[in-house]
Protein backbone atom coordinates (compact mmCIF):
# COMPACT_ATOMS: atom_id res chain seq x y z
CA UNK A 1 0.00 0.00 0.00
CA UNK A 2 1.27 3.52 -1.15
CA UNK A 3 0.78 6.92 0.81
CA UNK A 4 -1.95 8.01 -1.57
CA UNK A 5 -4.89 7.79 -0.62
CA UNK A 6 -7.32 4.88 -1.20
CA UNK A 7 -10.83 4.19 -0.48
CA UNK A 8 -11.93 0.45 0.55
CA UNK A 9 -15.80 -0.45 1.69
CA UNK A 10 -14.92 -2.33 4.94
CA UNK A 11 -11.22 -1.94 7.06
CA UNK A 12 -11.04 -4.74 9.56
CA UNK A 13 -8.33 -2.90 11.32
CA UNK A 14 -5.72 -6.31 13.10
CA UNK A 15 -4.81 -9.53 11.15
CA UNK A 16 -5.32 -11.43 14.44
CA UNK A 17 -7.95 -14.87 15.26
CA UNK A 18 -10.88 -11.77 15.14
CA UNK A 19 -9.30 -10.09 11.94
CA UNK A 20 -8.91 -13.40 10.37
CA UNK A 21 -12.33 -14.18 10.97
CA UNK A 22 -13.50 -11.24 9.82
CA UNK A 23 -12.16 -11.42 6.26
CA UNK A 24 -13.37 -15.08 5.75
CA UNK A 25 -17.26 -13.44 6.22
CA UNK A 26 -16.87 -10.58 4.46
CA UNK A 27 -15.04 -12.93 1.62
CA UNK A 28 -18.09 -15.22 1.99
CA UNK A 29 -20.81 -12.27 1.49
CA UNK A 30 -18.89 -10.69 -1.23
CA UNK A 31 -17.92 -7.41 0.67
CA UNK A 32 -14.84 -5.65 -0.19
CA UNK A 33 -12.70 -5.28 2.47
CA UNK A 34 -9.07 -4.44 3.46
CA UNK A 35 -7.01 -5.82 6.34
CA UNK A 36 -4.65 -3.62 8.47
CA UNK A 37 -1.75 -5.16 10.87
CA UNK A 38 1.07 -3.19 12.40
CA UNK A 39 3.15 -6.62 12.53
CA UNK A 40 2.66 -9.92 11.44
CA UNK A 41 -0.53 -11.87 11.38
CA UNK A 42 -1.40 -13.28 14.83
CA UNK A 43 2.09 -11.69 16.06
CA UNK A 44 0.50 -11.74 20.01
CA UNK A 45 0.45 -15.13 19.85
CA UNK A 46 4.49 -14.60 18.67
CA UNK A 47 5.72 -12.55 20.58
CA UNK A 48 3.13 -11.36 23.07
CA UNK A 49 3.14 -14.46 24.96
CA UNK A 50 5.86 -17.03 27.30
CA UNK A 51 8.28 -18.92 25.73
CA UNK A 52 6.47 -22.12 26.84
CA UNK A 53 2.75 -21.21 26.27
CA UNK A 54 -0.04 -23.53 24.99
CA UNK A 55 -3.70 -23.02 23.79
CA UNK A 56 -5.78 -23.79 26.79
CA UNK A 57 -8.51 -25.65 24.91
CA UNK A 58 -7.54 -28.81 22.92
CA UNK A 59 -6.89 -28.49 19.46
CA UNK A 60 -10.33 -30.08 18.05
CA UNK A 61 -11.94 -27.21 19.94
CA UNK A 62 -9.50 -23.87 19.69
CA UNK A 63 -9.89 -23.61 15.78
CA UNK A 64 -12.12 -22.35 12.79
CA UNK A 65 -14.48 -24.69 10.56
CA UNK A 66 -12.21 -24.51 7.81
CA UNK A 67 -8.96 -25.62 8.91
CA UNK A 68 -8.07 -28.42 11.10
CA UNK A 69 -4.59 -27.93 12.95
CA UNK A 70 -1.71 -30.77 12.01
CA UNK A 71 -1.51 -32.21 15.81
CA UNK A 72 -3.36 -34.90 17.59
CA UNK A 73 -6.95 -33.13 18.04
CA UNK A 74 -6.70 -33.77 21.75
CA UNK A 75 -3.64 -31.94 22.32
CA UNK A 76 -2.87 -28.41 23.06
CA UNK A 77 -1.00 -26.21 20.36
CA UNK A 78 1.69 -24.20 21.32
CA UNK A 79 1.75 -20.83 20.51
CA UNK A 80 3.93 -20.73 17.41
CA UNK A 81 1.33 -23.66 16.08
CA UNK A 82 -1.67 -21.20 16.79
CA UNK A 83 0.16 -17.98 15.02
CA UNK A 84 1.46 -20.73 12.06
CA UNK A 85 -2.21 -21.82 12.12
CA UNK A 86 -3.74 -18.48 11.72
CA UNK A 87 -1.02 -17.58 8.51
CA UNK A 88 -2.56 -20.72 7.10
CA UNK A 89 -5.51 -19.89 7.48
CA UNK A 90 -5.33 -16.31 6.15
CA UNK A 91 -3.30 -18.03 3.35
CA UNK A 92 -6.18 -20.86 2.42
CA UNK A 93 -9.26 -17.86 2.22
CA UNK A 94 -7.03 -15.33 0.63
CA UNK A 95 -7.50 -12.53 2.86
CA UNK A 96 -6.45 -9.08 1.80
CA UNK A 97 -4.25 -8.78 4.54
CA UNK A 98 -1.71 -5.77 4.90
CA UNK A 99 1.01 -6.19 7.26
CA UNK A 100 3.69 -3.81 8.65
CA UNK A 101 0.99 -1.04 8.50
CA UNK A 102 -0.17 1.12 11.64
CA UNK A 103 -3.98 2.30 12.28
CA UNK A 104 -3.12 5.76 13.66
CA UNK A 105 -6.76 7.43 14.18
CA UNK A 106 -10.29 6.83 12.46
CA UNK A 107 -12.46 10.02 12.41
CA UNK A 108 -16.23 10.27 11.23
CA UNK A 109 -16.53 12.25 8.22
CA UNK A 110 -18.35 15.45 8.17
CA UNK A 111 -21.07 15.93 5.32
CA UNK A 112 -20.23 12.82 3.73
CA UNK A 113 -20.77 8.78 4.79
CA UNK A 114 -18.08 6.83 5.97
CA UNK A 115 -14.91 7.83 8.13
CA UNK A 116 -11.14 8.93 7.34
CA UNK A 117 -8.34 6.71 8.43
CA UNK A 118 -5.02 7.86 9.08
CA UNK A 119 -2.35 4.96 9.41
CA UNK A 120 1.46 4.52 8.93
CA UNK A 121 1.32 3.92 5.03
CA UNK A 122 -1.25 7.27 4.20
CA UNK A 123 -5.01 7.94 4.24
CA UNK A 124 -7.83 5.47 3.93
CA UNK A 125 -11.33 6.58 2.77
CA UNK A 126 -13.60 3.77 4.36
CA UNK A 127 -17.73 3.15 4.75
CA UNK A 128 -16.96 0.92 7.77
CA UNK A 129 -14.70 0.12 10.01
CA UNK A 130 -14.40 -3.21 12.28
CA UNK A 131 -11.94 -2.82 15.04
CA UNK A 132 -10.46 -6.30 15.30
CA UNK A 133 -7.36 -5.88 18.08
CA UNK A 134 -9.15 -7.92 20.62
CA UNK A 135 -9.27 -7.96 24.21
CA UNK A 136 -5.05 -7.84 25.03
CA UNK A 137 -4.03 -4.40 23.98
CA UNK A 138 -2.52 -2.57 27.26
CA UNK A 139 -1.25 -4.53 30.10
CA UNK A 140 -2.76 -3.63 33.85
CA UNK A 141 -0.46 -2.58 36.68
CA UNK A 142 -2.41 -2.29 39.56
CA UNK A 143 -1.36 0.97 41.35
CA UNK A 144 -0.45 -0.78 43.96
CA UNK A 145 2.86 -1.71 42.85
CA UNK A 146 5.59 -0.59 44.68
CA UNK A 147 8.50 1.73 43.38
CA UNK A 148 11.08 0.01 44.21
CA UNK A 149 14.03 -0.45 41.78
CA UNK A 150 15.50 -2.71 43.66
CA UNK A 151 12.33 -5.12 42.78
CA UNK A 152 12.40 -6.67 39.15
CA UNK A 153 8.40 -6.02 38.16
CA UNK A 154 7.18 -6.93 34.47
CA UNK A 155 3.62 -7.70 33.28
CA UNK A 156 3.15 -11.45 32.52
CA UNK A 157 2.30 -9.73 28.98
CA UNK A 158 6.73 -9.39 29.09
CA UNK A 159 7.67 -12.92 30.79
CA UNK A 160 8.79 -15.53 28.73
CA UNK A 161 10.96 -17.57 30.87
CA UNK A 162 12.74 -18.31 34.24
CA UNK A 163 16.06 -17.11 32.74
CA UNK A 164 15.36 -13.34 32.21
CA UNK A 165 14.79 -12.67 35.96
CA UNK A 166 17.01 -12.04 38.17
CA UNK A 167 18.24 -15.24 40.93
CA UNK A 168 16.04 -14.81 43.68
CA UNK A 169 12.01 -15.94 44.82
CA UNK A 170 9.28 -14.64 43.00
CA UNK A 171 5.96 -13.12 43.65
CA UNK A 172 3.14 -13.56 41.25
CA UNK A 173 0.03 -11.99 41.33
CA UNK A 174 -3.01 -13.21 40.07
CA UNK A 175 -3.83 -17.19 39.74
CA UNK A 176 -6.00 -17.31 36.41
CA UNK A 177 -4.56 -19.38 33.97
CA UNK A 178 -1.63 -17.18 32.89
CA UNK A 179 -0.20 -16.36 36.74
CA UNK A 180 -0.25 -20.36 37.37
CA UNK A 181 1.48 -21.43 34.57
CA UNK A 182 3.77 -18.93 34.91
CA UNK A 183 4.06 -19.90 39.03
CA UNK A 184 4.17 -23.53 37.89
CA UNK A 185 7.42 -23.18 35.59
CA UNK A 186 9.18 -20.79 37.82
CA UNK A 187 8.80 -23.64 40.63
CA UNK A 188 10.00 -26.44 38.75
CA UNK A 189 12.91 -24.33 37.66
CA UNK A 190 13.92 -24.20 41.46
CA UNK A 191 12.57 -21.04 42.00
CA UNK A 192 10.89 -20.31 45.82
CA UNK A 193 7.47 -18.82 44.36
CA UNK A 194 4.88 -17.01 46.26
CA UNK A 195 1.19 -17.26 44.18
CA UNK A 196 -1.80 -14.56 45.26
CA UNK A 197 -4.42 -15.84 44.46
CA UNK A 198 -8.16 -14.20 44.26
CA UNK A 199 -11.47 -15.17 43.34
CA UNK A 200 -11.44 -18.00 40.75
CA UNK A 201 -13.12 -20.65 38.36
CA UNK A 202 -11.51 -23.58 38.30
CA UNK A 203 -12.74 -25.82 35.82
CA UNK A 204 -11.33 -29.93 35.72
CA UNK A 205 -9.44 -30.04 32.81
CA UNK A 206 -11.41 -33.32 32.10
CA UNK A 207 -13.97 -35.04 33.87
CA UNK A 208 -15.51 -38.62 32.75
CA UNK A 209 -13.05 -38.94 29.59
CA UNK A 210 -14.27 -35.65 28.47
CA UNK A 211 -12.77 -32.01 28.26
CA UNK A 212 -14.29 -29.57 29.72
CA UNK A 213 -14.35 -27.72 26.55
CA UNK A 214 -16.87 -30.32 25.45
CA UNK A 215 -18.65 -30.36 28.75
CA UNK A 216 -19.40 -26.22 28.79
CA UNK A 217 -20.64 -27.20 25.46
CA UNK A 218 -23.03 -29.27 25.72
CA UNK A 219 -24.37 -28.08 29.01
CA UNK A 220 -24.98 -24.46 27.12
CA UNK A 221 -22.55 -22.62 29.45
CA UNK A 222 -20.48 -21.48 26.00
CA UNK A 223 -23.61 -19.92 24.68
CA UNK A 224 -24.28 -18.31 27.69
CA UNK A 225 -25.67 -14.55 26.90
CA UNK A 226 -25.01 -12.63 30.28
CA UNK A 227 -22.68 -13.61 32.87
CA UNK A 228 -24.10 -14.23 35.95
CA UNK A 229 -24.52 -11.23 38.70
CA UNK A 230 -20.19 -10.87 40.44
CA UNK A 231 -18.59 -12.80 37.89
CA UNK A 232 -18.12 -11.04 34.86
CA UNK A 233 -14.75 -10.74 35.33
CA UNK A 234 -14.06 -13.92 37.35
CA UNK A 235 -10.72 -15.55 36.13
CA UNK A 236 -10.22 -19.26 34.54
CA UNK A 237 -7.79 -21.03 36.22
CA UNK A 238 -7.49 -24.19 33.59
CA UNK A 239 -4.04 -25.31 31.25
CA UNK A 240 -3.03 -26.94 28.36
CA UNK A 241 0.52 -27.68 29.97
CA UNK A 242 2.52 -30.37 29.89
CA UNK A 243 -0.41 -31.90 27.87
CA UNK A 244 -3.19 -30.56 30.41
CA UNK A 245 -4.09 -31.45 34.03
CA UNK A 246 -6.55 -29.78 36.36
CA UNK A 247 -5.13 -26.79 37.88
CA UNK A 248 -5.44 -27.68 41.83
CA UNK A 249 -3.89 -24.98 43.91
CA UNK A 250 -3.73 -27.46 46.79
CA UNK A 251 -1.30 -29.71 44.69
CA UNK A 252 0.39 -26.50 43.67
CA UNK A 253 0.98 -26.09 47.53
CA UNK A 254 2.15 -29.23 48.11
CA UNK A 255 4.79 -29.38 45.22
CA UNK A 256 6.46 -26.45 46.90
CA UNK A 257 4.49 -22.66 46.21
CA UNK A 258 3.24 -21.09 48.81
CA UNK A 259 0.28 -19.22 48.54
CA UNK A 260 -1.39 -16.25 49.88
CA UNK A 261 -4.29 -14.57 49.71
CA UNK A 262 -5.43 -11.26 47.26
CA UNK A 263 -2.29 -8.73 47.52
CA UNK A 264 -3.76 -6.08 49.46
CA UNK A 265 -0.94 -3.23 49.67
CA UNK A 266 3.00 -2.38 49.90
CA UNK A 267 4.87 -0.55 52.59
CA UNK A 268 8.49 -0.62 52.02
CA UNK A 269 9.77 -4.01 51.70
CA UNK A 270 6.44 -5.83 52.83
CA UNK A 271 3.53 -6.70 51.01
CA UNK A 272 0.12 -7.62 52.68
CA UNK A 273 -2.50 -9.90 51.88
CA UNK A 274 -5.83 -10.25 52.35
CA UNK A 275 -7.45 -12.85 54.70
CA UNK A 276 -9.49 -14.46 51.84
CA UNK A 277 -6.80 -17.40 50.71
CA UNK A 278 -9.20 -20.06 52.33
CA UNK A 279 -12.56 -18.26 50.80
CA UNK A 280 -10.66 -18.41 47.43
CA UNK A 281 -10.09 -21.26 47.47
CA UNK A 282 -13.46 -22.83 48.63
CA UNK A 283 -15.03 -20.72 45.81
CA UNK A 284 -12.68 -22.64 43.38
CA UNK A 285 -13.22 -25.67 45.03
CA UNK A 286 -17.53 -25.17 44.34
CA UNK A 287 -16.83 -23.69 41.01
CA UNK A 288 -15.37 -27.17 40.31
CA UNK A 289 -17.76 -29.28 41.85
CA UNK A 290 -20.56 -27.79 40.63
CA UNK A 291 -19.66 -28.42 36.90
CA UNK A 292 -19.12 -32.06 38.15
CA UNK A 293 -22.50 -32.33 39.46
CA UNK A 294 -23.36 -30.96 35.61
CA UNK A 295 -21.42 -33.60 33.89
CA UNK A 296 -23.12 -35.92 35.92
CA UNK A 297 -26.98 -35.15 35.49
CA UNK A 298 -26.07 -34.57 32.38
CA UNK A 299 -24.94 -38.33 31.74
CA UNK A 300 -27.71 -39.42 33.45
CA UNK A 301 -30.29 -37.92 31.80
CA UNK A 302 -28.82 -38.60 28.45
CA UNK A 303 -28.01 -43.03 29.03
CA UNK A 304 -24.28 -41.82 27.90
CA UNK A 305 -21.71 -44.88 28.52
CA UNK A 306 -18.94 -42.54 30.14
CA UNK A 307 -16.50 -44.03 33.09
CA UNK A 308 -16.97 -43.25 36.48
CA UNK A 309 -13.95 -40.77 37.94
CA UNK A 310 -14.81 -40.90 41.50
CA UNK A 311 -11.16 -40.03 42.22
CA UNK A 312 -11.86 -36.38 40.79
CA UNK A 313 -14.15 -35.49 43.86
CA UNK A 314 -11.28 -36.40 46.43
CA UNK A 315 -9.25 -33.54 48.14
CA UNK A 316 -6.03 -33.25 48.94
CA UNK A 317 -5.60 -31.85 52.42
CA UNK A 318 -4.55 -28.55 53.39
CA UNK A 319 -1.06 -27.67 53.20
CA UNK A 320 0.45 -25.73 56.00
CA UNK A 321 0.13 -22.21 53.64
CA UNK A 322 -3.52 -22.69 53.97
CA UNK A 323 -3.89 -23.60 57.25
CA UNK A 324 -1.99 -20.35 58.49
CA UNK A 325 -2.15 -18.12 55.42
CA UNK A 326 0.75 -15.37 55.38
CA UNK A 327 -0.96 -11.89 55.79
CA UNK A 328 2.53 -10.04 55.26
CA UNK A 329 5.43 -10.89 53.73
CA UNK A 330 8.99 -9.18 54.39
CA UNK A 331 10.25 -9.54 50.35
CA UNK A 332 13.89 -8.95 51.21
CA UNK A 333 14.14 -11.32 54.37
CA UNK A 334 12.25 -14.05 51.84
CA UNK A 335 14.94 -13.20 49.18
CA UNK A 336 12.06 -11.90 46.96
CA UNK A 337 13.95 -9.98 44.01
CA UNK A 338 10.92 -10.24 41.35
CA UNK A 339 7.30 -9.61 41.18
CA UNK A 340 5.29 -10.92 38.23
CA UNK A 341 1.87 -9.29 37.80
CA UNK A 342 -0.85 -11.26 36.01
CA UNK A 343 -3.42 -9.02 35.91
CA UNK A 344 -5.12 -8.49 32.83
CA UNK A 345 -5.54 -6.67 30.17
CA UNK A 346 -7.35 -3.35 29.01
CA UNK A 347 -8.59 -2.66 25.76
CA UNK A 348 -6.70 0.71 24.06
CA UNK A 349 -8.93 2.53 21.70
CA UNK A 350 -7.73 5.58 21.80
CA UNK A 351 -7.18 5.56 17.37
CA UNK A 352 -10.65 5.52 17.40
CA UNK A 353 -11.98 8.79 17.61
CA UNK A 354 -15.38 8.65 16.92
CA UNK A 355 -18.76 8.38 19.00
CA UNK A 356 -19.00 4.37 20.24
CA UNK A 357 -18.01 4.57 23.87
CA UNK A 358 -19.07 5.21 27.11
CA UNK A 359 -17.59 7.84 29.58
CA UNK A 360 -15.33 4.94 30.90
CA UNK A 361 -14.42 4.17 27.79
CA UNK A 362 -16.24 0.77 27.18
CA UNK A 363 -17.08 0.23 23.74
CA UNK A 364 -21.22 0.48 23.31
CA UNK A 365 -22.60 -2.26 20.92
CA UNK A 366 -24.73 -4.84 20.63
CA UNK A 367 -23.77 -8.34 19.53
CA UNK A 368 -20.69 -6.03 18.07
CA UNK A 369 -22.74 -3.65 16.28
CA UNK A 370 -21.87 -0.58 17.39
CA UNK A 371 -23.68 2.43 18.44
CA UNK A 372 -21.81 4.77 16.31
CA UNK A 373 -23.44 3.67 12.22
CA UNK A 374 -20.71 1.91 10.20
CA UNK A 375 -18.35 1.04 13.66
CA UNK A 376 -17.98 -2.96 14.94
CA UNK A 377 -15.99 -4.49 17.58
CA UNK A 378 -15.22 -8.08 17.20
CA UNK A 379 -13.16 -10.14 19.64
CA UNK A 380 -14.22 -8.83 23.01
CA UNK A 381 -14.80 -10.35 26.00
CA UNK A 382 -18.48 -11.30 25.88
CA UNK A 383 -19.50 -9.32 22.87
CA UNK A 384 -22.47 -12.20 22.18
CA UNK A 385 -21.87 -14.89 24.35
CA UNK A 386 -19.16 -16.10 26.90
CA UNK A 387 -17.12 -18.02 24.46
CA UNK A 388 -16.79 -14.60 22.65
CA UNK A 389 -13.26 -14.05 23.19
CA UNK A 390 -11.83 -17.72 22.37
CA UNK A 391 -10.73 -18.84 18.94
CA UNK A 392 -14.31 -20.58 17.50
CA UNK A 393 -16.12 -17.98 19.41
CA UNK A 394 -14.62 -14.57 17.37
CA UNK A 395 -15.08 -17.21 13.78
CA UNK A 396 -19.31 -17.17 14.98
CA UNK A 397 -19.22 -13.55 15.97
CA UNK A 398 -17.62 -12.63 12.92
CA UNK A 399 -20.49 -14.09 10.89
CA UNK A 400 -23.17 -11.91 12.52
CA UNK A 401 -21.03 -8.83 11.78
CA UNK A 402 -20.48 -9.66 8.22
CA UNK A 403 -24.40 -10.25 7.80
CA UNK A 404 -25.15 -6.92 9.35
CA UNK A 405 -22.47 -5.10 6.89
CA UNK A 406 -23.32 -7.09 4.01
CA UNK A 407 -27.45 -5.95 4.58
CA UNK A 408 -26.67 -2.45 5.21
CA UNK A 409 -24.75 -2.35 2.55
CA UNK A 410 -28.12 -3.76 0.35
CA UNK A 411 -29.73 -0.74 1.49
CA UNK A 412 -27.45 1.35 0.89
CA UNK A 413 -27.29 0.22 -2.81
CA UNK A 414 -31.12 0.84 -2.97
CA UNK A 415 -30.38 4.38 -2.14
CA UNK A 416 -27.30 4.97 -4.46
CA UNK A 417 -29.95 3.24 -7.52
CA UNK A 418 -33.13 5.38 -6.48
CA UNK A 419 -30.95 8.56 -7.17
CA UNK A 420 -30.05 7.53 -10.56
CA UNK A 421 -32.55 8.39 -13.48
CA UNK A 422 -34.43 5.24 -14.55
CA UNK A 423 -33.07 4.23 -17.46
CA UNK A 424 -36.65 3.40 -19.03
CA UNK A 425 -40.29 4.51 -18.30
CA UNK A 426 -42.07 2.79 -15.59
CA UNK A 427 -38.88 0.90 -14.52
CA UNK A 428 -39.67 -0.26 -11.12
CA UNK A 429 -36.81 -1.58 -8.35
CA UNK A 430 -36.37 -4.03 -6.40
CA UNK A 431 -34.22 -4.79 -2.94
CA UNK A 432 -34.61 -7.56 -0.29
CA UNK A 433 -32.08 -7.48 2.77
CA UNK A 434 -32.02 -11.11 3.00
CA UNK A 435 -31.28 -12.42 -0.94
CA UNK A 436 -29.15 -11.61 -4.04
CA UNK A 437 -29.74 -7.61 -5.09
Amino acid sequence: MTVEQIHVDTLVVGAGQAGVAMSEHLSTLGVPHLVLERSRVAEAWRTGRWDSLVANGPAWHDRFPGLEFSIDPDGFAAKDQVADYFEAYAQKINAPIRTGVEVRKVLRNSGRPGFTVETSAGVIQANRVVAATGPFQRPVIPPIAPRDSALEQIHSADYRNPQQLPAGAVLVVGAGSSGVQIADELQRAGRQVYLSVGAHDRPPRSYRNRDFCWWLGVLGEWDAEIAKPGREHVTIAVSGARGGQTIDFRALAHQGITLVGLTRAFDGQRVSFQADLVENLARGDENYLALLDAADAYIARNGLDLPLEPEARRRLPDPDCVQQPLLELDLAAAGVTSIIWATGYAVDFTWLQVDAFTEHGKPRHQRGVSSEPGIYFIGLPWLSRRGSSFIWGVWHDAKHIADHIATQRKYQAYSDAAQQPAPAENQTKTFSPVGAL
